[in-house]
């Protein structure tokens, strides 16, 4: 899997990490453009390959009551509308397997959520589309056991497959990542860090997701130390009142100088 076979990607040639990034799930247009187009300004002053994420469902929630969507067409062709009107490839998850086409119709990458990521109809579905499928490990799986993954969508014909890390349970309510693991992965596939679902509380009492945003660029680092050729984050210029996963996202504002920083480290690393 080349990274330049994505359309519309830039910056491929940087030698930087690449970038999944946007908000946890698609509100509104207005809401996607502006936080896209102040993603996409900060990735071409530092030269990362980017590519906007946006949830079109929110298939997994603690409580029937929580924000799943805006409707899936809806929210699928602002998703297409963001990738014309700002020439960036696009990611979003999907959950069940008549997903994958319709999805595949609207964005670049089909993302396959941590908790699916062991349901061989869902990924061989996402395979089928010939779109790039990027591979959540599960919370409760092992770094070698994602090289299964990786082959069915191997089996299933095709070789656009990258695997993201986004921690392990560590008790009944937290995560921790285990960047032993990362070596291990890239063997299998290109290696993402999925740096702010990492650092969610889930299973909190009140239904309600907690995280540690504070921890983002502790956990950043180390995955740039480390070697991962990329980072997913979601950011929102509003966290404390996103619609989903606002406690463990980025603030858009801090976005660029933590950018800043990582690219620097990339760029030490790549020395050494």
């Amino acid at each position: 899997m080349q990274l330049q076979d994505i359309p519309k990607i830039k910056h491929t040639n940087s030698n930087n990490f690449f970038l999944l990034c946007g908000p946890c799930a698609i509100e509104s247009e207005d809401m996607a453009f502006r936080i896209a187009e102040r993603v996409l300004e900060i990735t071409n002053k530092l030269e990362i390959p980017y590519i906007f994420k946006g949830s079109f469902k929110k298939a997994n929630r603690s409580r029937i009551d929580s924000f799943t969507g805006i409707g899936d067409e809806k929210a699928l062709e602002i998703l297409a509308k963001v990738s014309e009107k700002f020439n960036v490839p696009t990611v979003t998850d999907i959950h069940e397997v008549s997903d994958a086409a319709k999805a595949a119709q609207y964005v670049d990458v089909l993302q396959i959520p941590a908790f699916l990521v062991r349901q061989t109809d869902l990924v061989v579905a996402a395979a089928k589309t010939g779109k790039v499928v990027n591979l959540k490990k599960g919370q409760f799986m092992s770094p070698e056991a994602m090289k299964h993954a990786v082959q069915k969508v191997k089996d299933a014909g095709s070789d656009k497959a990258w695997i993201t890390d986004r921690g392990t349970m560590f008790g009944y309510q937290d995560m921790i990542v285990d960047f032993r693991g990362i070596p291990t992965m890239r063997e299998f596939a290109p290696t993402v860090l999925d740096v702010t679902h990492s650092l969610q509380q889930p299973n909190q009492s009140a239904g309600v997701t907690g995280g540690r945003p504070d921890m983002i660029e502790t956990i950043a680092r180390a995955g740039i130390v480390n070697n991962v050729d990329g980072l997913f984050i979601e950011t929102h210029f509003d966290p404390a009142n996103a619609k989903s996963d606002g406690a463990n996202m980025l603030h858009l504002d801090n976005l660029e100088g933590l950018l800043t920083n990582l690219t620097a480290i990339r760029k030490l690393v790549n020395t050494l």
